[in-house]
C-alpha cells in the first residue's frame, strides 16, 4: 500500500526539452523545478555586507503579504494596492502598470503567480486565480485577454463532478506550474465534510480549455478505489495539492504533493488507506498519467498534508550519480527517491502505531517512518520540553495538560479526550519552506515546533438528526488547538523555528540553527530562540549564499556551508514568503515582500506598513 512503480515511457526520459539554468525569476520560486535556487553570484560570501537598499515599492494598503514576485523583461510583478497586479520597473521600482480585479474580488493567488510566453515571445501572459476563476491578462499591459475561457475566465468549480453550487472553496492561493502550453493547478477544498475532491487539472495556457485530469480520489475502474468505500468519490474531498508542484521539464513529469483528505480529523466515512492523499505523485504533465507514487500517511486522521514543493536535485549514491526528489514533511521527516523510479534511496520502514478508540473509526495498523535522512523536527512534546518563557500559573496549566492528554507520539489518533501533536499540524516544514543546491546535493529546510492539542466533538450540525446506532455517517469535529500562551509563543521550549541543511549525497545533517528572534525576547537580551510561527521561504544562490526573511522583521543573508548570518537589515514589518533574485543591467538584485504581521494576538500585532524591498550592492 505504501509505493507501487510504474515502468516509465522512454518518451518521458529522452524528451528534447531542456533544464532550467536558474539565471531568471520568472516561475513562482524561480524556476518550474521549485529549486529556490539562482545561479547568479554577483553577490557572494565577500562583498554581501555591502548589500543596500535599491529601491521601495509601498503596497498601498494595509493588508498582509507574503507574495513571491515574478521578473520578466526587465519588469517584476507584484500583489499590492488592494489585491492589484503591479508591474514594476525591476531596476527602480517604478510603475508601469496596475491590474486591478473585479469589484468584490477578496480572494486571489496571493502566493504568487505565473507566467507563460509563446516561443516567438509575441504572446506573454500572466496567469491566476481570483474568486475561483482563472484568468489570464496581457503580461506587457495588463489588460485581460477576452479570448481566454468564456469571456476571460474559467469557472474551477465547473468539471469537478459535483453541484458548483455546493463548493465553497476550489481555489488554492499558490499559482500551480507552467509546463510548456499547460497550466497545472491544484486547488484548497476546505477543511471539512463535503468538501470539493482534490483533482489535478491542466488547462491549455491559450484557450483555458482543459487538457487532462487526475482524480485524487479515484473513481471505479481506477488504480487506488479499493482503498475507499464504494463511491467515496462522490461525497468525500481533498486529497488535494493545495501546495507546490514541481516539474522536471526535461522528461516531462510533475511531482504532486497532495494534502489529507476530508474531514482531516476523523475519517470513519472513509474506510481504507485513501489513496492518493498524501502522497507524492509522479505524473506524466502532458497526459495526466501516473507513473508512480509514494504514500507518507495512511487514512490520514491529523492533517499531515505535504506541503512544500517537491525539490529536484542530483546527488552520489552508493558510487552512481541519481537524479533524485526530496520531499519534506509536517511531521519533520525528508523522504528522498529516486525520481524516475520512485525508489527510496534509503530503507523505509512501516512501523505499528496506535489504534483509535473513536467509533467506527479504523486506523491504518502502520505507517512509514524513513530510517535516513534524521528528522529537521522535534516529534514529541512533554513536560521536560516546557518553555523557560512560561509564567508560573501557564506552566502549571500546560504540565497538567500535557500529562493528562494522550501523548503517544507522531500518530496518536485524535479523540473526545486531549490529544498532543508535534510538531503539530501547522508544524514542520510548509509551503516555501525548502530549497536546494542543485549542483551539490544540498537541502535546507526551514521548520516550525508548533504542538497543537485535538478534542474531538460530535458535530454540531448532525446533533439534533436522529440516526441508526449501525450509521457509518456520524461526524465528529475539531479546532486546530495550536498551543499558544497569552504573551503569543508556544509552549515548548525554543527554538521554535529550525533551519536545518542536509547533505543529500550522504543522508545527514551539515548544520543546523535557530532562525530569528522574537522582538520582545531579543529586546531583553534572548536571542536565537528562532522567530514565532513562520512561513518563510529560503532562496541560495550560487554565491555561497542563503537569503531569507522572518517575522522579526529581519532580512539574512547566511552562508550557505555553515549558516552563520553574514548579512541583516531590518525593514519595516514582518517577511513572509520567499524574495526574489535577478540581474538587470549587470547588478543582482534580491527583492523581500515585507508585508506580515509581526505577532500571533491582537495585543502583540501592529498596523502593516507593507512594501517590497530591493537590495543590491552599491553601483
Amino acid at each position: 500500500m505504501t509505493r507501487f512503480r510504474l515502468a516509465v515511457p522512454a518518451a518521458l526520459v529522452f524528451s528534447s526539452a531542456f533544464a532550467q539554468d536558474h539565471t531568471t525569476w520568472s516561475d513562482y520560486g524561480g524556476a518550474s523545478d521549485s529549486a529556490q535556487y539562482s545561479a547568479l553570484k554577483l553577490i557572494n560570501r565577500e562583498n554581501v555586507n555591502r548589500l543596500e537598499v535599491a529601491w521601495v515599492y509601498a503596497t498601498g494598503d494595509n493588508r498582509r503579504y507574503f507574495f513571491n514576485p515574478l521578473v520578466a523583461d526587465g519588469v517584476i510583478y507584484v500583489l499590492a494596492k488592494n489585491n492589484s497586479i503591479v508591474a514594476l520597473d525591476a531596476s527602480n521600482g517604478k510603475e508601469i502598470w496596475t491590474y486591478t480585479p473585479d469589484p468584490g474580488t477578496t480572494l486571489i493567488t496571493n502566493r504568487g503567480i505565473n507566467y507563460w510566453q509563446s516561443k516567438d515571445r509575441a504572446d506573454r501572459r500572466l496567469l491566476f486565480a481570483s474568486n475561483h476563476f482563472l484568468r489570464a491578462i496581457d503580461a506587457k499591459t495588463g489588460k485581460p485577454i477576452a479570448t481566454f475561457g468564456a469571456a476571460g475566465r474559467v469557472d474551477l468549480k465547473e468539471g469537478l463532478d459535483r453541484d458548483p453550487k455546493t463548493l465553497s472553496l476550489v481555489q488554492s492561493t499558490t499559482p500551480g506550474r507552467v509546463f510548456e502550453d499547460l497550466l497545472i493547478l491544484g486547488s484548497a477544498t476546505n477543511q471539512g465534510y463535503g468538501s470539493a475532491p482534490g483533482d489535478i487539472r491542466a488547462f491549455d495556457v491559450r484557450t483555458g480549455n482543459l487538457v487532462w485530469t487526475f482524480h485524487t480520489i479515484p473513481r471505479p475502474g481506477e488504480f487506488g478505489y479499493d482503498t475507499w468505500p464504494k463511491d467515496a468519490w462522490k461525497t468525500v474531498g481533498g486529497a488535494n495539492v493545495w501546495g507546490e508542484f514541481s516539474v522536471d521539464e526535461k522528461r516531462g513529469i510533475v511531482y504532486a504533493p497532495t494534502a489529507s483528505p476530508k474531514y482531516n480529523f476523523y475519517g470513519a466515512d472513509r474506510k481504507g488507506a485513501n489513496l492518493f492523499g498524501d502522497c507524492l505523485l509522479a505524473l506524466d504533465a502532458r497526459t495526466g498519467k501516473r507513473l508512480w507514487h509514494f504514500q507518507m500517511v495512511h487514512h490520514d486522521i491529523w492533517d499531515y498534508d505535504d506541503a512544500t514543493a517537491p525539490k529536484l536535485l542530483t546527488v552520489r549514491h552508493a558510487g552512481k550519480t541519481v537524479d533524485i526528489v526530496a520531499q519534506v514533511s509536517k511531521q519533520g521527516f525528508v523522504w528522498v527517491f529516486n525520481r524516475l523510479t520512485g525508489e527510496p534511496l534509503w530503507p523505509i520502514e512501516e512501523r505499528p502505531v496506535p489504534r483509535s478508540d473513536m467509533p467506527r473509526e479504523q486506523t491504518w495498523p502502520t505507517q512509514p517512518f524513513p530510517l535516513k535522512p534524521p528528522p529537521f523536527a522535534r516529534q514529541k512534546f512533554t513536560v521536560d520540553d516546557l518553555s523557560p518563557f512560561l509564567d508560573p500559573q501557564e506552566r502549571a496549566h500546560y504540565r497538567d495538560e500535557l500529562l493528562t492528554a494522550h501523548n503517544q507520539g507522531l500518530f496518536t489518533p485524535p479523540s473526545t479526550h486531549n490529544t498532543v501533536q508535534m510538531p503539530g499540524n501547522n508544524g514542520g516544514a510548509n509551503w516555501g519552506g525548502a530549497a536546494v543546491d542543485p549542483t551539490k546535493g544540498m537541502l535546507y529546510v526551514v521548520s516550525k515546533d508548533l504542538p497543537a492539542m485535538l478534542k474531538l466533538e460530535p458535530d454540531a450540525a448532525q446533533k439534533a438528526q436522529p440516526r441508526s446506532p449501525d450509521s457509518d455517517d456520524e461526524r465528529y469535529t475539531s479546532g486546530f488547538g495550536f498551543m499558544i500562551s497569552s504573551s503569543g509563543l508556544s509552549p515548548i521550549a525554543p527554538p521554535w523555528t529550525s533551519f536545518t541543511a542536509y547533505d543529500l549525497n550522504e543522508g545527514a545533517i551539515t548544520w543546523k540553527i535557530a532562525l530569528g528572534d522574537v522582538p520582545d525576547l531579543a529586546a531583553k537580551g534572548i536571542k536565537n530562540t528562532g522567530s514565532h510561527y513562520p512561513k518563510v521561504g529560503p532562496v541560495v544562490t550560487a554565491g555561497g549564499l542563503i537569503f531569507t526573511g522572518s517575522r522579526d522583521r529581519q532580512v539574512r543573508a547566511l552562508d550557505a556551508s555553515t549558516g552563520k548570518v553574514l548579512w541583516q537589515k531590518q525593514v519595516d514589518a514582518a517577511l513572509e514568503g520567499m524574495p526574489a533574485v535577478y540581474e538587470l543591467g549587470g547588478r543582482q538584485y534580491v527583492v523581500f515582500c515585507a508585508a506580515a504581521q509581526v505577532g500571533l494576538t491582537p495585543a502583540t500585532q501592529a498596523k502593516i506598513a507593507g512594501a517590497y524591498v530591493a537590495f543590491a550592492l552599491p553601483r
